[in-house]
């Protein structure tokens, strides 16, 4: 795991070539065909010598959920076992990461109606006089959300109106354990400046590897907008508002890396919060690929 270009693909591709491992993409860009200069997609020699799964398995007008990815993975990562060789999960989605490790809690979809009947009783009543109804539905829950959270609040009541089950009760049903022992790595460089500078030559280089062009393609389709998750990802939004003439290049290239700082940012602070990772110093590759060697040689030798 780690930030966007902090050297999780180099160090995968090293670790392959010292244990019997493959890689399993976990990306949500990198899902999308034709999206391969934006994304910094493994190039064609980096996939030769390390094959990667997940890759290029959706068109950008499709979506591609957590729930999609944590299906995908796990056959993918049953086939691996089955071949006698390892799974190497590796990418800086953490919301797949964590549907993965946790499953996915089956909550219904949200209903308009019991919405606005709950917002009309808040009205009437106030936001406290729902918390401790909640708290009386739902203990765990009340003790957890602020009465000063009405989106919280009001979506935990709205899970029980709908579903006649409170969302501590579902929540426990969110899936089944992995049946595998996980080691987690997170690889970042030891000073922020460092990851930032490394951001902006990566951007520039990919505007040098023909971004552009790539991005015209797609925007020459017409079936596809900035409202898909495609087109949403870091850079092509910006990309697209520059094709678009709602900016210019300079101002494109600005935001674009803007934008992915945002990203990098956003990606260390799910890892901070992270149980059980083991972080690596992108700095030194042949020493973080030796580390994770020497974890995995503590525990089987």
């Amino acid at each position: 795991m780690g930030p966007t270009a902090s050297g999780k693909t180099a160090l995968a591709i090293a670790l392959r070539e010292q244990l019997p491992v493959e890689l399993i993409s976990v990306d949500s860009a990198l899902v999308y065909r034709g999206m391969d200069i934006g994304t910094a997609k493994p190039t064609a020699e980096e996939r030769a010598q390390a094959p990667h799964r997940l890759l290029d398995i959706r068109d950008p007008a499709e979506t591609y959920s957590a729930a999609d990815f944590r299906r995908d993975a796990l056959a993918a990562m049953a086939e691996i076992v089955a071949n006698g060789r390892i799974p190497l999960l590796v990418g800086g989605t953490m919301l797949y990461f964590k549907a993965l490790l946790e499953g996915l809690s089956p909550l219904p979809s949200a209903d308009s109606a019991v919405r606005q009947q709950i917002e009309q009783t808040a009205r009437e009543k106030g936001w406290d006089a729902l918390h401790r109804q909640l708290c009386e539905i739902d203990p765990v829950a009340g003790s957890r959300i602020h009465p000063n959270d009405p989106q919280r609040l009001s979506r935990a009541l709205e899970v029980f109106f709908i579903s006649g089950k409170t969302l501590t009760e579902l929540k426990k049903t969110s899936g089944e354990a992995l049946p595998y022992d996980v080691y987690q790595f997170a690889i970042a460089p030891a000073k922020r400046e460092l990851l930032h500078q490394r951001i902006a030559l990566r951007f520039q280089q990919i505007l040098a590897s023909g971004f552009e062009a790539e991005a015209r393609a797609l925007f020459a389709r017409g079936d596809l907008h900035t409202d898909m998750s495609s087109i949403r990802c870091v850079g092509y939004r910006q990309m697209w508002s520059y094709l678009a003439g709602e900016i210019d290049y300079d101002e494109m290239v600005y935001r674009g890396i803007c934008a992915t700082r945002q990203l990098a940012k956003r990606q260390m602070t799910w890892l901070r919060g992270w149980e059980n990772v083991r972080w690596l110093d992108s700095d030194n590759p042949e020493l973080a690929c030796d580390e994770v060697l020497q974890v995995l040689s503590a525990k089987h030798g």
